[in-house]
């Protein structure tokens, strides 16, 4: 079988190329190697491995690491798996063109696979949370509950995903000149963590411009509403309330296309739901977890 790896493309920029990056330690989940169609992915282990299994998918510019925080506030229930995504962190770059959803859900695939994960619980967050809904609906009874946070939205006859093409090339250029990147990122995000703000200002350039610009080109191809429609219960979104993705007025339209999901809405949060307001995070899923 070909590899869907190109080698020599792109190489990330060194992780600590920032003053505020450097002092970052690394990840504390366990390392772990998985091939899905010859393209090394790197997945984060968290928990031990008696407790069910909880796959963690990122957003379309956060790396494995800079999820952590997530995937250890819910290793006393479940052993959590985290990867970075392809194009991202420590996994392979891809070929130009394999950076489509249905490349991504495959890599869910290989990743359940070689782990031997028994029906996982699926939490992704913003392009995370589309990974998790086309999964769930390409292999049912695969998965176990589904927790779909801020999906993008966009897609045809949609408005737009609001950070354009222009938007997120000037935040990987800044991320990779090490132009203060961690103040950028603090001013942007002004609530959230020091050490948050620190890991993803390590962590960003490590993210290929072509595996970002093509996962963007992605939400305006792909139909996340037909996708929404097919899920099945147990499954649960929930939105940042002032968020620009996911609007009040698409939450509605969301619990009238399938009225079986619960929309829930987190209190002073944007899009970055889980960084903006933990604890309104974790409330939220009280019941759902």
């Amino acid at each position: 079988m070909a590899s869907d790896e190109e080698p020599g493309r792109y190489r990330p920029a060194d992780p600590a190329v920032t003053r505020e990056g450097a002092a970052v330690r690394e990840p504390s989940g366990d390392s772990l190697p998985v091939d899905a169609g010859g393209l090394r992915l790197r997945v984060l282990r968290y928990g031990g491995g008696g407790a069910p299994p909880l796959l963690v998918l990122p957003g379309i510019t956060t790396t494995a690491h800079a999820a952590e925080f997530i995937a250890l506030a819910l290793t006393d229930r479940y052993t959590v798996h985290v990867p970075d995504l392809r194009g991202r962190g420590r996994s392979g770059r891809a070929r130009a063109g394999h950076y489509t959803l249905g490349h991504h859900v495959d890599d869910v695939a290989a990743i359940v696979a070689s782990l031997e994960l028994d029906a996982p619980t699926l939490l992704g967050h913003s392009f995370g949370a589309r990974i998790a809904a086309a999964y769930a609906v390409r292999h049912p009874g695969r998965h176990g509950r589904i927790v779909l946070v801020d999906p993008p939205l966009s897609g045809p006859g949609r408005r737009p995903y609001p950070t354009t093409r222009e938007d997120f090339l000037a935040q990987l250029g800044e991320a990779r000149r090490g132009t203060r990147p961690a103040e950028l990122i603090q001013a942007r995000y002004p609530r959230w963590p020091r050490r948050e703000v620190a890991i993803r200002a390590r962590e960003l350039p490590t993210c290929d411009p072509a595996a970002v610009l093509e996962t963007l080109e992605g939400f305006h191809r792909d139909d996340f509403h037909d996708l929404w429609r097919r899920l099945p219960p147990p499954a649960v979104l929930v939105r940042g309330e002032a968020s620009p993705v996911v609007t009040a007025a698409d939450a509605a339209e969301l619990a009238r296309a399938n009225p079986a999901l619960p929309v829930i809405s987190v209190p002073d949060a944007g899009h970055m739901v889980p960084w903006d307001n933990p604890d309104g995070f974790w409330a939220a899923l009280r019941d759902h977890l």
